[in-house]
């Protein structure tokens, strides 16, 4: 697939209708929700005796609470019966729920506008499964990244249209009959666009609905926690929630009592974070390269935790407008980096049949962590916090959660820094990339031009790689964390450490038989002269323990970067991103490799640029 291929799949039906509807519903709840939020924010006094603040969070939680108590059903629902029907069903019900918000709004009926927003989280949460799990349904593995970021992208952009729409239009004296229409129109334009969703059949059905939402709940959670990566990943994607309806939910009333700006000023804040997910959200398909980056999430949590704690301090003492802007931007972002690898990750790694149900946990799982920040933000205020200390609470909060997922998966986060580095400073073209195995054991080889040889193979390839490196570089310090964390293996010579050398035999044996790619430089040693030397015997000592298939790759256009042990290499120094070739040979078997014919193999590969 092309870096530009996500955005073909919007003219394919199996993924263009879909997107429309989701869309459409997006747009529609903003339009509501922001011309609601601004009526209590601005106007709460009209409404009820209640402080903005406490209306604030409990209209969130309101909006919430059905996620927790039908999340079950739907997703039971999902998985027992045709999605695209049930699309269908829950838009109806969305146009429903638009026509008693709209009497609400005209009659400034809190309680009716507080039903509606119960009924609207309702209709969501029904919605919620079907729209995660039919996506695996239609797109390939490789598409799932592509596909989720441009979901993600369109939410953000209907949440953007919406909140514009929906202040601009409360805002006016003519606002409310606008709003009710509005909404009830692009209901029924879901309705119409949801007619044209391929069907996607059913993988459970002959599942029976248990109708007890509790006891549902608690089976659903308990079958996901049994999936450790899954149930891993949906804790992060709940606590992306909490996060963000920790900060999103005190918009409004940062914007009135802080910033001191009207409702276009609430609009704007909502709007630059959501142009900040869809620009996050994506890069993710070309930072990923088409295959799911765990070492995004804690690059993303890192950067939510850093803008975080600046916004705090942006929204302290003499508040900048400014500032505050570029840190939602820039939490936008790095939260777009977040969230489309972690649902990624769930579709792929949950069972078919089950695929529905386990997105409906995450449903539930999501809804209390939001809940759980309404009610910290609403303990924080009767505590006497100020909306700046909240931010600074919850980026504090976010730092130890980004630790946790650090210790969790440091070497997928090694990894995405070196992508960026080795993409940062070389222009590298790769080829036959394809040749690297997607899963199963195998040895890399390659010509040895540079201290850096195995950062550029390590970031040009989807799978990680176990690299044999010598011991003593392995104990630089500082670069041994590196090393530690990326698993490198240290090797010896057997007149030095004839010990280490065994042991790291042993590591090599035990790590393919676990299905890794081990990488090593037969050469032994960094060519002295551009040339390659002689490939050494210690490939045939790995194959005779475990015969798995070698991959040759070569590289070439290092030998006059800083890294190589070029003398000459300073009077290239002005070339400014130097141009590196990776290129991946034919796969050998384990029964006819030999070095020599691995050494004429790569040096094929890297013809005559060195």
């Amino acid at each position: 697939m092309s870096e530009r291929s996500q955005f073909r799949l919007l003219a394919e039906r199996r993924f263009a209708p879909f997107f429309g509807v989701q869309f459409l519903g997006a747009l529609n709840d903003n339009v509501f929700k922001q011309a609601l939020v601004i009526l209590l924010a601005y106007q709460a006094a009209s409404f009820t005796a209640m402080s903005s603040d406490t209306l604030q969070n409990l209209a969130q939680a309101l909006f919430i609470l059905p996620f927790l108590l039908f999340s079950a059903t739907a997703g039971q629902l999902a998985d027992k019966y045709e999605k695209s029907t049930l699309i269908t069903i829950t838009v109806t019900i969305e146009l429903a729920v638009m026509a008693i918000g709209a009497v609400g709004l005209f009659t400034r009926d809190l309680t009716l506008l507080l039903v509606a927003l119960f009924l609207a989280g309702t209709q969501s949460a029904l919605f919620g499964p079907v729209k995660y799990a039919i996506l695996p349904q239609h797109l390939r593995e490789t598409e799932l990244v592509g596909g989720n970021a441009l979901v993600e992208t369109g939410t953000s952009i209907a949440i953007l249209l919406g909140m514009v729409l929906g202040g601009w239009m409360i805002a006016r004296h003519w606002g409310v009959g606008a709003v009710a229409a509005t909404t009830c129109a692009l209901s029924l334009a879901g309705i119409v666009l949801s007619r044209f969703i391929p069907r996607s059949p059913a993988p459970s059905p002959d599942l029976t609905i248990s109708w007890n939402p509790l006891g549902e709940t608690l089976r659903i959670l308990r079958f996901t926690a049994g999936n450790r990566t899954v149930f891993l990943s949906i804790l992060g994607i709940s606590w992306f929630w909490f996060y963000g309806a920790l900060l999103v939910t005190q918009f409004p009333n940062l914007t009135k009592n802080i910033l001191a700006g009207d409702e276009t000023m609430v609009t704007t804040l909502l709007v630059v974070f959501s142009i900040g997910v869809g620009a996050g959200s994506l890069l993710c398909e070309r930072l990923s390269a088409h295959k799911v980056e765990l070492g995004l999430v804690p690059f993303g949590s890192i950067g939510l935790t850093v803008f975080g704690l600046d916004l705090a301090f942006a929204a302290s003492g003499e508040p900048s407008q400014g500032r505050v802007l570029l840190d939602l931007l820039l939490l936008g972002v790095f939260g777009g980096f977040y969230i489309v690898p972690l649902n990624a990750l769930v579709q792929i790694r949950s069972e078919p049949t089950h695929r529905s149900r386990i997105i409906a946990g995450n449903n539930v799982l999501n809804a209390l962590f939001m809940v759980a920040a309404a009610g910290l933000a609403i303990g924080l205020f009767a505590a006497g916090l100020t909306i700046p200390q909240l931010f600074l609470v919850g980026a504090i909060m976010n730092a130890a959660v980004a630790l946790y997922i650090y210790t969790l998966v440091p070497e997928f986060l090694m990894r995405f820094m070196v992508w960026i580095l080795i993409h940062t400073v070389y222009r590298l073209r790769k080829t036959g990339l394809e040749r690297i195995p997607e899963e199963g054991p195998a040895i890399i080889v390659s010509n040895h031009v540079s201290y850096v040889d195995a950062l550029v193979i390590t970031a040009a390839c989807r799978r990680p790689i176990r690299w044999v490196m010598d011991h003593r570089i392995f104990a630089v310090p500082f670069l041994s964390f590196f090393f530690r964390t990326v698993r490198a293996i240290p090797i010896a010579p057997s007149k030095e450490d004839p010990a280490l050398l065994e042991r790291a035999y042993d590591t090599i044996a035990k790590e393919l038989a676990d299905g890794e790619l081990v990488g090593i430089f037969p050469e032994g040693r960094l060519t002295s002269d551009g040339e390659m030397n002689e490939f050494r015997g210690g490939i045939m000592r790995i194959l005779q323990r475990t015969p798995v298939p070698v991959v040759p790759v070569a590289l070439s256009g290092l030998w006059e970067s800083l890294f190589a042990r070029n003398r000459a290499k300073l009077r290239h120094m002005a070339k400014l991103f130097p141009r590196v070739r990776l290129a991946v040979g034919e796969t050998f078997a384990p029964a006819t490799v030999s070095p020599e014919g691995l050494r004429s193999a790569v040096l094929e590969l890297r013809g005559d640029w060195k």
